[in-house]
């Protein structure tokens, strides 16, 4: 027995420098790009409900992490407005406000962000720098110098962040629609935590998890004689999409959904004038963040919508189009709005607004 220890330890011995050598002169491989998932070009069961040329002007564009889906409405030399959407719901969730706006004059730029709607998913961390490197690259493409941005919940997040990162990119002007970017873990749903777990979407990626969540999706359609075509939308792509689950989940985790206390802050310090509007009956990002939101930005102005909930730019569309069409026509500094609600020791409480619709839950 001593003698086979002695052995060993003569070959550890023997072993451990050319290891080491190895471990100061290895050269890792080269890295490989990651993997891009498919979109809603191939799910037919989206196609009548949510097509790729649901707006005029569709194109793609291929970008490092896969190809992006946009449209360009209205005319070519109207003021140029980008709007960003949310979450889960691909640009079909601007399916009033951006015909609206170009009706106006505007030159509309709207698109579906990475793992979304039309836009290929690419097998990354969707972190701040995703979104806001995938629009600035989408305007170079499309020859745009600058824009006005409009951002709708987690869009608001992205458009914060972009106009920090990119001000050259920002036309003067910012629209922030029941914004993220600030909300606290507090305010997330111990389910959305749990189900945005790296395990738990390890698990929801495996082959039997996808069949089933597929069988769901088209049993639930079956069952329902009436389709909301938006909720149709996230349950197609939560169904068949392979990696749109986990997208959304790293967006709550890593992404713009929340801790941009400073891209928010650094508005402040800018003279780019933000328009916030937010509904007082939004479940999804409390209307309390509206409140945030000034703190960190004083000069903003706040469109309060009494009764809205989180479905804001639908159920109360013709509102929301015809702010943003005085906030953005308007020279200078805006210095009056119809129903602008600033902080309540400065300001007589909101004209009340009908709330027309139910309650759809989405960000």
């Amino acid at each position: 027995m001593p003698g086979r220890l002695a052995v060993s330890v003569l070959a550890a011995a023997a072993v451990f420098p050319a290891y080491l050598v190895y471990l100061l002169i290895g050269f890792p491989y080269p890295p490989t790009p990651p993997a891009v998932h498919a979109s809603l070009s191939t799910v037919s069961q989206a196609w009548s409900l949510y097509s790729e040329d649901f707006y005029p002007g569709g194109a793609y564009v291929s970008l490092p992490h896969g190809r992006v889906r946009y449209w360009l409405m209205g005319p070519e030399n109207g003021d140029k407005v980008v709007l960003i959407h949310g979450l889960s719901i691909p640009s079909i969730v601007w399916k009033n406000l951006a015909p609206s706006l170009a009706s106006y004059g505007y030159r509309v730029l709207l698109y579906d962000l990475y793992g979304r709607g039309y836009s290929d998913a690419p097998q990354v961390t969707y972190d701040v720098s995703v979104y806001t490197t995938q629009l600035a690259l989408l305007m170079q493409h499309v020859h745009w110098d600058n824009a006005h941005i409009v951002g709708l919940s987690m869009g608001g997040g992205i458009a914060a962040a972009f106009t920090t990162q990119f001000p050259q990119l920002v036309n003067g002007k910012v629209s922030l629609i029941a914004s993220a970017g600030v909300i606290e873990d507090t305010d997330i749903s111990r389910t959305a935590k749990i189900m945005s777990s790296p395990l738990i979407q390890s698990v929801s990626s495996l082959p039997p998890f996808q069949y089933y969540m597929r069988r769901l999706a088209n049993s639930s359609s079956l069952s329902h004689t009436t389709i909301d075509p938006i909720q149709e939308i996230v349950r197609l792509q939560s169904a068949h999409l392979p990696y749109f689950n986990a997208a959304v989940a790293s967006s709550l985790r890593d992404g713009p959904v929340r801790g941009l206390e400073d891209s928010f802050a650094a508005l402040a310090n800018s003279s780019i004038q933000i328009l916030l509007i937010h509904g007082t009956a939004d479940k999804t990002v409390p209307y309390k963040y509206a409140s945030k939101i000034l703190t960190l930005v004083p000069h903003a102005h706040l469109l309060t919508i009494d009764g809205a909930g989180h479905d804001i730019i639908v159920t109360h569309a013709t509102q929301v189009s015809d702010a943003l069409v005085h906030f953005l026509s308007t020279k200078g500094h805006m210095h009056t709005l119809a129903h602008t609600h600033t902080p309540q020791s400065q300001c007589q409480p909101p004209l009340p607004i009908r709330n027309d619709g139910g309650q759809h839950v989405f960000v």
